[in-house]
């Protein structure tokens, strides 16, 4: 659906205004549009191709979506794909913004995704000074806000990684634990597979050979490319602790095998030891000469005692026990 459709000229809001007279203001040298779109159909994005001239294959991929954030010229304008990562409970959903950009528009298509972009409108309609810039500042604005809320979702996923360390090194090293620490990597990925193809396209928009919409504002784009290499560094060193926790989670869950097999050896040497002296004793030969004597039975009851009490005493001073 068509959320918004504003004209501005020199960086005031001028009017809303319908589609189809979108050609008409764009007309006017100093005027520039920008329309935002929500998950539209295939007639929608048809009419915007229509009245802004936009590229097919642009017009295909944001259609169809599932695009790699990137950034495509075509001629004077260029089609820019970001990823949009939302929250919602133990799962991450991923959407997508794509872009349209030219000297005199921004056309923003969202796709799979709750969150709009309102307050970004606002905050570039109080800023027009800025707003002169035209359709490079309002990408700037919508890029910036992008990678902002990128951040949320790491620091969440770093509140989940200290939990699930806090129960390893607790003492509950489980099967649960692995899974959780697999999931939390899968969840890791999607992030990192929003940002680090997007590094890539901030570093073309103010370094080198600059389209032209965006040539006045390379402040602006570097920091949005500071910002994402510093997410990328958050990232990998989370990935790293996630690596490290598999490890030990698997080397205390070994410790506890190995353990558990030490107390299965020293309650066997426990049981043996009496079940030797019984067996012994429990062979009935005739010429056995403790059959007959009257302190036999004692004698072998105190050995058995007496050994294990001894097998204990060294079985826990080697912590077996």
């Amino acid at each position: 659906m068509l959320v918004n459709c504003v004209a501005y000229t020199h960086g005031q809001k001028l009017s809303d205004i319908s589609v189809e007279d979108i050609s008409e203001y764009l007309k006017r040298p100093d005027c520039f549009v920008w329309v935002a779109l929500q998950d539209p159909g295939a007639a929608e994005l048809a009419a915007i191709q229509g009245e802004f001239g936009l590229h097919e294959l642009a017009v295909e991929d944001a259609q169809h979506g599932h695009q790699r954030p990137k950034l495509d010229e075509y001629g004077d304008s260029f089609f820019i794909c970001m990823h949009l990562i939302e929250s919602l409970g133990d799962h991450l959903r991923t959407g997508e913004l794509a872009m349209f950009v030219g000297p005199q528009y921004l056309v923003s298509v969202r796709r799979d995704a709750d969150q709009g972009f309102a307050e970004v409108r606002r905050r570039c309609e109080h800023e027009p000074e800025l707003m002169r810039h035209g359709p490079g500042f309002v990408l700037y604005a919508l890029m910036d806000t992008v990678v902002d809320r990128y951040v949320p979702v790491l620091e969440g996923l770093m509140d989940e990684f200290e939990g699930v360390e806090t129960r390893i090194f607790g003492g509950h090293t489980t099967r649960e634990q692995i899974e959780q620490v697999y999931s939390l990597k899968q969840k890791l990925m999607v992030l990192d597979h929003a940002v680090v193809p997007l590094i890539e396209v901030a570093g073309k928009l103010h370094g080198g050979r600059v389209p032209a919409p965006c040539a006045g504002l390379p402040d602006y784009f570097r920091d949005v490319y500071d910002h994402l290499l510093r997410l990328k560094q958050a990232i990998d060193n989370l990935r790293d602790m996630l690596t490290t926790a598999i490890s030990v989670n698997l080397s205390l869950i070994t410790l506890q095998e190995t353990e558990f097999t030490k107390q299965l050896a020293a309650y066997a040497a426990l049981v043996a030891v009496p079940t030797a002296i019984a067996g012994v004793y429990g062979m009935n030969f005739r010429n056995m000469p403790e059959l007959d004597w009257i302190y036999g039975y004692p004698m072998a009851l105190g050995l058995m005692i007496g050994i294990d009490l001894y097998l204990v005493y060294r079985f826990r001073k080697a912590n077996w026990l």
